[in-house]
């Protein structure tokens, strides 16, 4: 057995300070308790005990004393043992960049779900991955320009849908005949999930010098998390779900939550000092005194009532500002007061919103789900929301339950007081003279890319200029049937035919209208927005394969870029 302590995972830059520049997190996994240590070139560090969750041990290190305006390299100790970088990596030193105060603008890449890339070498029938190639890119030109900050935005693990390395792995822990089979069920099989994801040599040198931001979507736990009533009914009667629910909690909260976090929210987290003072220095050897307790209690209240928890969070990058938004936690699943968000979320999204909005050039609404979605799309799930609400008789109400699951039905469109309400409020943030030079609702899910923009028919909309940009997947694949069914969803046919469910479910007509402006692009993709001032520009780029086929040589490939504001 080593005698000093290793390195499992990361190091994860996660949160930079736009306000004073001068502190940022860096989360690690360590195989035993100890101390880890961030030490910059610059001076700036700091120092955290591990703490300790079902045998797996972690620290969040805050540093501090960093200046605004620089970038400086960083490595990470152990009990002093310096642990990263490796010996002999090909990857730069990872760095710390801490904005420049007050802040020039900011460059913010995005998208979601992420299938863990083959191992080098390997054929990857789903083609190379997004993050794969920006960070060979970025490796290979340290003085390029990279992004300020890395929105994950849901499916950051595949907790139903598992690679075969992962399958055999699990079939040696127990028996795949027995439900939930090929999936994970404890939170030790949620580790090998982000192992897998997150030991992959590229990203893990990008994520250790590009401060990243998450959030869940449903296959971090289960495909159609919290589709239904009905839906969450049946689940909880599995025998294994429960076990599946709070693990993939307490796993989302250390993997993706802290990082989220301010060293400010850290040191007012109950949760947190709980979970740091229960499994630091004084856990034992057999780990019997740890975290795991508290965190366990604290997944339960989640599973339980998740109007007592909130994931959902706000980060100001400099004039932009950034509310990511909790759209499968936070559901109300009562057919008739059926609700994206429970109300005190929906109170919380507002007052982010409308606060000082004369500080605030861009707003980005991140939701995992698009708002504005494919016209057929939306008038098919606000038409089943109808059926399901008993709008057309029971017998029409057990038919909508069946298509809502069999067609993934369950956007911003299938809770159509929610849409209402979202757009209402983007319209009232968008208007009067302190509105913002954009309001964008950043979003993945639905496997292509798109951009579409809203027309209040007629009315007088926002000054802003709203639109819905949605990028999906980063690595994954999508049906040639399901990308035939998405370019006849923007068709005019289509829009017909979405009229016809509306009027058989007696929806009426949404409060705005929407066209599609960019797209639909289908591959392994991110979108990067550059914000400047009030100015605003859009890239969305695309992993392409090297031209012989083979797994090297893939690169990144501009698909399309645009003026959002201020043209030059």
């Amino acid at each position: 057995m080593a005698t000093t302590a290793g390195l499992c995972l990361g190091p994860l830059l996660r949160y930079v300070d736009w306000e004073a520049g001068r502190e940022a997190t860096v989360w690690v996994e360590t195989d035993r308790a100890c101390t880890a240590e961030v030490r910059c070139a610059d001076g700036a560090g700091g120092t955290a005990r591990a703490f300790r969750v079902a045998g797996h041990h972690y620290a969040l290190v805050t540093v501090a004393g960093l200046t605004p305006g620089t970038t400086t390299e960083y490595e990470v100790l152990l009990d002093g043992e310096r642990v990263w970088p490796p010996p002999g990596s090909a990857f730069p030193p990872s760095v710390i960049s801490s904005p420049a105060v007050p802040s020039a603008g900011v460059t913010v890449s995005f998208g979601s779900c992420r299938w863990a890339a083959k191992p080098a070498g390997e054929h990857d029938p789903v083609g190379p991955d997004a993050l794969d190639t920006l960070a060979v890119r970025l490796a290979a030109d340290p003085s390029a320009v990279r992004p300020d900050v890395l929105l994950l935005l849901g499916d950051q693990v595949y907790a139903d849908e598992v690679s075969k390395e992962t399958r055999a792995w699990l079939a040696e822990r127990r028996d795949l005949t027995e439900p939930p089979g090929a999936e994970v069920a404890d939170y030790e099989e949620y580790t090998r999930l982000y192992d897998e994801s997150w030991l992959d040599p590229e990203v893990r040198w990008l994520l250790s010098t590009v401060p990243s931001l998450m959030i869940f979507d449903d296959h971090d736990l289960i495909d159609d998390w919290n589709t239904s009533a009905a839906w969450l009914a049946e689940v909880r009667a599995l025998p294994w779900w429960r076990e599946r629910v709070v693990s993939g909690l307490m796993s989302y909260w250390v993997y993706q939550h802290l990082g989220n976090l301010s060293p400010a929210e850290l040191a007012a987290d109950e949760v947190f000092t709980a979970v740091r003072s229960a499994g630091g220095d004084g856990a034992d050897s057999a780990g019997s005194a740890d975290g795991t307790g508290v965190l366990r209690a604290f997944a339960e209240r989640a599973d339980a009532d998740p109007a007592a928890v909130r994931w959902s969070y706000r980060r100001d990058l400099g004039r932009t500002r950034l509310l990511m938004v909790d759209t499968r936690a936070a559901r109300v699943l009562g057919e008739e007061h059926r609700a994206m968000l429970d109300p005190g979320e929906a109170r919380w999204l507002r007052e982010q919103a409308l606060d000082r909005r004369e500080d605030v050039d861009h707003l980005l609404i991140g939701t995992s789900l698009p708002w504005l979605l494919p016209l057929l799309v939306h008038d098919a799930e606000s038409w089943d929301a109808a059926l399901c609400r008993g709008e057309r008789g029971a017998r029409w109400a057990r038919l909508g339950e069946k298509v809502r699951r069999a067609a993934d039905l369950e956007h911003w469109a299938a809770f159509p007081a929610s849409f209402e309400e979202l757009t209402a409020l983007i319209a009232e943030t968008g208007g009067g003279p302190e509105a913002p030079a954009t309001i964008c609702v950043l979003s993945g899910d639905v496997h292509h890319a798109y951009v579409a923009e809203p027309d209040w028919r007629g009315a007088a909309g926002p000054a802003a200029r709203v639109l819905q940009l949605t990028c999906s997947p980063v690595h994954n694949s999508i049906p040639r049937m399901i990308q035939l069914g998405f370019h006849f969803g923007w068709s005019r046919i289509g829009r017909r035919m979405g009229h016809l469910l509306a009027r058989h479910g007696r929806t009426g007509r949404p409060s705005v209208h929407w066209e599609r402006t960019g797209g639909p692009w289908f591959g392994n993709q991110l979108m990067t927005l550059t914000l400047r001032g009030r100015s605003a520009r859009l890239r969305l780029e695309q992993a392409r394969a090297a031209a012989d086929g083979g797994t090297g040589g893939a690169q990144l490939v501009t698909a399309d870029e645009r003026w959002l504001a201020g043209e030059e």
